[in-house]
Order: structure tokens, then sequence, then C-alpha cells
């Protein structure tokens, strides 16, 4: 049994499914399906046709009660089909009473509430190349349709048309199925989404600010959503289709929305189109780039190798969009961030940090600034080469050394030598402070009751006596 939204008129029995029937049916013209009456072939029969076949797709199967039948959820398939095909078919500008109840069955059949989140959900889509099949809704065989049928309704209506059914609170319950844990209908949502944005200019302010809403949810509350992924994949493309200079309204998305989104739990899962949305933005106006590599400076993490590894890729593309300007005032905070994780126990973060010295544009940002740069980065090298535990990291780092002695072999001796120096500075003050301790305890051992204990307990054949010592 389904939920019955709308009686649906009886289907010829006669009638078998089968993957060659829909075939068939999706590729001739809707005037030749089965519910065109050859004996009524005027326009208002095809109208009635197609309003009763519209009636009969909002009939909502959930494919998990057992009561369903099997042979109804085939039938709404072929109706959904059935529309599917008089949308391509069609030439002529849909009535307004039949957009309205195409609408609704969209809506009848996609604003439904989710499932619970599986707590699995972040390893899941951490690993988009494995298909889980856990995570995919049993609806997909109609929705895919529905979401067909929504896109050609955007793309083949005039908006104007369309805004008396497709409203503000549309949109809403559109962006709330982003949670949907199945990606192929988060895929289909997404580019239902973006097409709603180019054909509605009207709706882009408001689309924008209700997708930055569910970013701060999630990066300020939640934690925990589906569709991030998505929504920036959304964003990249608004993004690239900003003018120059960018308005404040632009930068202040970048600084309270992009760059808190770094800090987030779950940043492996949509790193990749938040790197894309960061970088088209310092493209634009590379001014930025300072501005973002602090943001992502302060959002570093502290326990988590995995997201170590993806900032400083991200830091690296980042150098190769700097502005030579820009060189000096970065190199510092960069360099002794990369420093840092150079020294990093986790060898996959060691290795990656010492690779980012390969790369030419970051040498070149270190060049400009090398008295304040290298103190910080030869104490890093010397540090991995004597106590670092991957043999790995020390070719690399005796690598990077070679490297770093041939652009200023006396600035390298030079910190050589201060980084020698405060070593024997910090082992004199080692054997002061050890030399005072020793005298305090010396001190100590003089005054017996230091060291005597104030309460003794005899325990004899006698009764117990307590004695005290004073």
């Amino acid at each position: 049994m389904g939920i019955r939204r709308d009686s649906p008129r009886s289907s010829p029995k006669n009638k078998t499914t089968t993957l060659r029937h829909l075939f068939d049916l999706d590729t001739k013209p809707y005037a030749r399906s089965p519910l065109s009456s050859p004996s009524h072939g005027g326009v208002n029969s095809e109208h009635e046709d197609i309003l009763s076949t519209i009636s009969d797709c909002r009939l909502v199967f959930t494919f998990t009660d057992p009561r369903e039948s099997p042979s109804q959820q085939d039938l709404k398939r072929l109706r959904l089909v059935q529309v599917v095909s008089f949308l391509k078919s069609s030439r002529k500008s849909l009535h307004g009473h039949l957009l309205l109840r195409l609408v609704s069955m969209v809506a009848v059949n996609l604003f439904r509430p989710l499932p619970p989140p599986s707590t699995t959900i972040p390893l899941i889509s951490a690993l988009p190349d494995d298909d889980d099949l856990s995570t995919f809704t049993p609806l997909w065989p109609h929705l895919q349709l529905v979401y067909d049928i929504l896109l050609r309704l955007v793309d083949n209506v005039d908006p104007k048309k369309l805004k008396d059914h497709i409203d503000h609170r549309f949109i809403r319950n559109l962006l709330v199925l982003f949670q949907s844990e199945d990606r192929r209908e988060r895929e289909g949502l997404k580019n239902v989404f973006h097409r709603i944005y180019l054909r509605f200019t009207s709706y882009r302010s408001f689309m924008r600010k209700a997708m930055n809403d569910v970013f701060l949810q999630y990066v300020f509350e939640t934690e925990r959503h589906c569709g991030i992924g998505e929504l920036l994949e959304i964003w990249g493309s608004i993004i690239n289709g900003f003018g120059v200079p960018l308005k404040e309204e632009h930068k202040l998305f970048l600084m309270r929305v992009l760059l808190p989104l770094h800090k987030a739990r779950g940043l492996q899962v949509y790193h990749r189109q938040l790197a894309y949305c960061v970088t088209q933005f310092v493209q634009k106006e590379p001014a930025l780039v300072g501005i973002v590599v602090r943001g992502i400076l302060r959002f570093w993490p502290t326990t988590n190798c995995h997201k170590e590894v993806l900032l400083i890729g991200e830091l690296e593309e980042l150098v190769d969009n700097i502005d030579p300007d820009h060189y000096r005032r970065l190199a510092v905070p960069l360099c002794s961030r990369i420093t840092r994780c150079l020294n990093s126990h986790n060898s996959q973060v060691a290795e990656r940090a010492l690779y980012v010295w390969n790369n030419e544009q970051f040498v070149k940002m270190a060049s400009t600034a090398m008295e304040e740069v290298f103190p910080v980065v030869v104490e890093g090298m010397e540090r991995n080469l004597k106590v670092h535990w991957s043999k790995s990291v020390k070719q690399l780092t005796e690598n990077v050394k070679a490297m770093l002695e041939e652009m200023d072999p006396t600035l390298y001796e030079k910190c050589l030598g201060e980084i020698g120096r405060r070593e024997s500075e910090a082992l004199r003050e080692q054997i002061k402070r050890q030399q005072r301790w020793t005298k305090i305890e010396m001190a100590a051992a003089k005054q017996n009751h230091f060291l005597q204990p104030t309460k003794s307990i005899h325990v004899s054949s006698h009764p117990i006596e307590l004695n005290c010592k004073v």
C-alpha cells in the first residue's frame, strides 16, 4: 500500500511493465502513449490525460512497507516516465493549472521526512569512490524521474510563470534535502538548485543567504551535514561569475563563512570544493591572500594529521597565486608553520611539509625574507636530523638542507653557529639549575626534622604505645 495523496484513476490491466516498454515510452512522443486515447484526439483529451497521469504520480511509496504492491510501484514509475516524455515532446507553453499540478506533484514526492542520520556517514562521505549501498535511498527509482521533471520545468518554463509555484518556501525545502545521505539525490539536487539560481535572478540574494545559513549552522552548531560539498560546488560556480572588484558582501562571505569551514571536523569530506572556492577569491582579488593565509593558519588543526596534509597542500596552491608584493609579509608565518609541520612525529605530515620546498614559488617567497626565515627553518632541519624517527623524513631533510646551504652558505653557517650558542647557553643554565637544587637538598638534609617522621608506632607483645618525638 502507498500513501495516497490523490486518488489515481484505474490503469489498463493488459499492460505489462518491462524495461523495454519503459524505454520505448521514454523515446516516443507523449501523444502516442497509452494514456492518449485515439478516439478523443483533441487537445482537451490530452490535457485530461496528463492531469490524470500527474494525479497517479502523487501516490507515494516508502519501498520498506511489505504491504506496498510492487505492481503499483512499477505503475507509478511508468506514469513518471510518461510525464517526462510529455515534457520532452511538448512544444507549447504549459497552462498555469498544469504547472500548479506538476509542481505540487514534485513537492509531494520530494519533500519528505529524511531518515535519522547514519553514524557512519562521515567515513562514507570521506570515501567517495566507495559505493556503500546502505546509504542509497530505496525511493531513488522514482525520485530520479521526479528530479528530471523538476529540472525540465526550470529549464523550459518562463521563470515569471514559475515564480508563483517555486517560491522561497520551495527553495528552503530543497535545501533541507541536501542532508540526504544518498549521493545520487544530492547530485540531482545540486543540478536543480544551480539551474534555479541561474534562471531566477530575483532569488539569487535569498538563495545565497539561505546557503550561508546552512554553512554557519554546520560550523558553529551541528558539524554534521551531508551536502556541504555539493553546496560548495554551487558556490564555486557562483564565485566564478563574480565581477571585480568584489563587493563587500562577497568578501564578508569569504571571511565569515568559507574560512571558518576549515576548522570543522568533516573538512576532509569537502576540502576539494572549499579550496576551489577560496582560490577563486584570491585569483579575482590577489590582495585577499593575506587574509586567507592568516585565516587558515588560525584554524590549523592540532591533532588531525589528515587535515594538516590537506591544509599544507592548500597553502602551497595559494603560494602559486600570491602577488610578489606580498611575499615578504607572508614569508615568516608560512615558513614557520611549514617548519613546525616538518618536525611533526607523523611521517606523512613531515614529508608533505618537506615537499613544499620543491615549489619554486615557495622558495622565491622564502628568499625575500631570508634573514627572518632561515633561523627558524635551519633549527627545524637540524632537529629533524637529530631526533626524528623516520629514515625517509631524515633523507628528505638532508636534501632540503643541501638546497638551503646552496642558497646562502654564509647565512646558513651563521644560523648553525647561533643554534650552537643557544644550545650551549641552555646547557649552562641547566647545569646551574641542577647545582641550585643540589644545594637546596643538602641544606634540607642538615635539618633532621625534615627527614625524620614526627610520629612512630611501635608494635610489641605489650599494649600498643604511641611515642611522639618532637
